[in-house]
């Protein structure tokens, strides 16, 4: 078929000839905003950008049996363990015309209330990175807040020609572990880590993982010695369901859930890691917690909007975690 001859048609008229736009109010944002492990644990505060604590144990047990109408001798008194982290400044920005903020926008998409928002979210997220980094410590003006890899040398598994980190009394500050060759993840790099967690006294709760960890960890329902505990799954009436998924494992030590943690997924440096966790170990502490500056000195014909918040990584006992470091986290391979 062929179009008459000055035919006018929407493709030569647009906008500029007077034909509407259509754009949706509605705002489609799927970035994840989960953060499971800072929001796992306690918050708590601090007074100081240095904040410290101590970290104490038992003696090993030991047969006890005293001859009777002896004379007392008296042992040794161990002194607790003294370490401390860095608090962190997290900030981020945004300035906005005044005229922007005036005009008709869809979806707000451009208003400073809908961006505070979203700012909260990402700045929470930064949190999330700063935890499950493998960051060392730092003092000084420019503060780090020591992550959790940089803790962790009581219970852990490395690969080849890996090596712990962990605080350093010497310099008050945590050292980076040293990254180790890949290798897959499986079940028995996983009993083997939480054996060491239960002789160390540790109640580990959650694995937290990036999602492709969790996918292998899934299929260790296949292994011959595990016994497949099937759960009825609500369909809504459309059928039957195949249960591809595990979200729970009741090792030889005791009850994890596993948790997707999309923030490792972020890169491979931070998705090589499956972290045991005992949530009440852990805490971050806000010197500052997030909150807009107000009063930002207004220099132009532009509206400001600063959100900071000063914190850090409270790991009150190492040993009560652990980590099966050097697996391959976004794929077979990497």
């Amino acid at each position: 078929m062929a179009v008459i001859t000055n035919t006018l048609q929407t493709t030569g008229v647009g906008a500029a000839g007077g034909n509407r736009e259509e754009l949706s109010d509605i705002i489609n944002r799927i970035t994840p905003e989960d953060t499971p492990v800072y929001s796992g644990i306690d918050k708590g505060t601090c007074n100081t950008t240095h904040p410290e604590w101590l970290i104490d144990t038992l003696r090993a047990p030991a047969a006890n049996a005293q001859l009777e109408g002896d004379e007392f001798a008296f042992n040794a008194t161990t002194q607790p363990t003294r370490v401390g982290n860095y608090t962190q400044i997290f900030r981020d920005s945004k300035i906005i015309s005044e005229t922007q903020e005036a005009v008709d926008n869809a979806g707000n998409n451009q208003k400073m209330a809908y961006q505070k928002a979203k700012m909260g979210i990402a700045l929470r997220k930064d949190v999330e990175l700063s935890i499950v980094a493998n960051s060392a410590s730092v003092g000084g003006a420019t503060r780090v807040s020591g992550g959790l890899p940089s803790w962790l040398t009581t219970n852990v598994s490395r690969g080849t020609g890996g090596a712990n980190g962990g605080f350093n009394s010497g310099t008050g500050l945590t050292v980076a572990e040293t990254i180790g060759t890949q290798r897959a993840m499986t079940k028995a790099l996983l009993d083997t880590v939480m054996g060491a967690v239960y002789g160390s006294g540790g109640k580990v709760s959650s694995m937290v993982v990036a999602p492709y960890v969790k996918s292998v960890f899934s299929t260790f329902m296949s292994d011959t010695n595990v016994a497949n505990q099937w759960v009825s799954v609500p369909t809504n009436g459309r059928g039957m369901t195949l249960n591809g998924s595990v979200d729970a494992y009741m090792s030889p030590y005791g009850l994890i859930k596993v948790e997707m943690d999309r923030v490792m997924a972020g890169s491979a440096a931070t998705a090589r890691r499956a972290f045991l966790i005992d949530y009440e170990s852990l805490s971050w502490l806000w010197l500052r917690p997030l909150a807009q500056v107000p009063d930002v000195a207004k220099t132009g014909d532009a509206e400001k909007l600063v959100m900071i918040g000063e914190g850090t990584l409270k790991v009150e006992n190492e040993a009560a975690n652990g980590v099966i470091a050097d697996i391959f986290g976004l794929t077979a391979a990497s």
